[in-house]
């Protein structure tokens, strides 16, 4: 599985986050994308790449990506 890129992303319910970066976990070596919310207190989460990549279903039942990159000037 791919790492998403650093920039701008948007959650299937809405939001849209900013990715920061992808780190490894030091014991694990899972990947895990560090990333915030663009409203409020904006501070820092993570959430491993698999969870960020994985696909979800939307409330019309649709699987969709949990989380899609928002290109510039789409």
């Amino acid at each position: 599985m791919l790492n998403p890129k650093p920039g701008r992303y948007r959650h299937f319910k809405g939001a849209e986050y900013e990715v920061i970066e992808c780190a490894r976990h030091s014991e694990t070596e899972e990947w895990y994308v560090v990333y915030r919310p663009l409203y409020g207190d904006r501070g820092l989460w993570i959430r491993p790449v698999t969870l960020f990549c994985e696909d979800v279903v939307d409330s019309n039942g649709n699987r969709v990506p949990r989380f899609q990159s928002v290109a510039a000037g789409l």
